[in-house]
């Protein structure tokens, strides 16, 4: 199909590469799965997650727009912060719904439009702003707030709260279609409105399977990953003031909001087999990753509605997971038979179930059947053909 002849189609979005985290992975394999089927065009901030700093080649700038991989970007002004302060982070959100309100007055806006949720406030602009007969309002929930932000002990059961509710409902019942990450977060929404078309679209990532090798690490400790966010949400810091390092080793990829106090617990605590790596290039990650025998998803609290992306991406590795979040991705873990599971928060029984893994279990058998599996339930051009059914 010519470019003359695609429909066009807009994606909303508060997170997109150069910005790391699954976020920005998610819509950009989003993106560029549509591109060849739409002229795709994204609006996003000008990048500034995880740092809360604008980053540097962008500094200065009111906005930006380029072509990237056959995708229109517009980068448009917020007010960048990771601020612990309400205020400041209410004012962040704030600021980028006025941009948009003042994008979407002066360019045109196409008949199908995508628009990531969370942040809540932000989807609310774009759906109260774009709901048209003649437009497809799209929205594609990845968690499911304000009730995440509760579970997280980020918000209270306050006023706030209650408009924070209003809003989501709005959202929920002025969009035509809406994509859930799970099954949960589906059934939260028939709770609240049967009116907009619900599709289930996963966060499978678009990676090519590596080639997996029988490897040796040289030691008898399990050597355990974490790779992503060092956020609040994901608790990497209250993990290692609590695992029990008999007989493992302890390796972290990332940056984040607890980035600093990790490292000041890792220099304090030097007799502890905890390696700390940074920010690796995600291609490169990919590489690093097939080094460890198992990989470690933690977060700090069960979150309705929550699937970390990582599952799918690591079972497409090969890498085997312990996963320590409950909820729904603990079932997919299960049901997939990918690794093993540990009651969310409980890290006694996290300890208990890292001593029972029979580190010879972890073979080249093993990886590949996980791959396998990958392959058969986790692929995502299947699901964009899906997808583009209901678009």
């Amino acid at each position: 199909m010519s470019a003359k002849t695609k429909e066009d189609l807009m994606i909303i979005t508060s997170y997109f590469p150069p910005e790391i985290g699954a976020a920005s992975n998610r819509i950009f394999h989003l993106a560029d799965g549509l591109k060849n089927s739409y002229n795709v065009h994204v609006v996003t901030p000008l990048p500034n997650y995880p740092t809360g700093k604008i980053f540097k080649d962008y500094k200065g700038k009111f906005k930006a727009k380029s072509e990237e991989n056959g995708i229109i970007i517009s980068r448009i002004w917020l007010y960048a912060s990771k601020s612990k302060n309400k205020f400041l982070r209410l004012f962040a959100m704030l600021s980028y719904s006025f941009s948009l309100m003042w994008f979407f007055m002066w360019n045109r806006i196409p008949k199908k439009v995508i628009i990531q949720s969370p942040p809540l406030l932000v989807a609310f602009t774009c759906v109260f702003f774009l709901r048209s007969k003649k437009r497809k309002v799209i929205l594609n929930v990845s968690d499911l707030w304000p009730s995440a932000g509760y579970e997280l002990g980020a918000l209270k059961l306050n006023f706030s709260y209650r408009l924070l509710q209003k809003l989501e409902a709005f959202n929920y019942k002025n969009a035509d279609l809406i994509l859930g990450q799970s099954n949960e977060i589906l059934a939260h929404i028939k709770s609240i409105t049967k009116k907009p078309e619900l599709f289930l679209y996963r966060n499978f990532p678009d990676i090519e399977f590596k080639e997996l090798n029988e490897s040796s690490s040289g030691t008898n400790r399990l050597k355990i990953v974490y790779a992503g966010l060092l956020g609040v949400a994901q608790g990497i810091l209250k993990m290692c003031q609590n695992l029990n390092y008999e007989g493992i080793e302890l390796h972290i990829y990332g940056s984040g909001a607890e980035e600093e106090a990790l490292q000041s617990f890792i220099a304090i605590n030097k007799e502890l087999p905890i390696v700390f790596h940074g920010r690796v290039d995600r291609s490169e990650l990919h590489k690093e990753l097939l080094k460890y025998d198992l990989a470690i998803i933690p977060l700090l609290n069960r979150i309705y509605g929550s699937v970390p992306s990582k599952i799918f991406e690591y079972a497409k590795l090969g890498l085997p997971m312990l996963y320590f979040g409950g909820g729904e991705g603990e079932t997919v873990i299960t049901d997939h038979q990918l690794g093993w599971v540990a009651g969310a928060t409980n890290y006694e029984q996290l300890n208990t179930t890292i001593k029972s893994i029979d580190r010879s279990q972890i073979n080249l058998q093993m990886k590949e059947r996980i791959q396998k599996t990958a392959y058969e339930n986790f692929d995502f051009g299947v699901q964009l053909k899906s997808l583009q059914t209901v678009l």
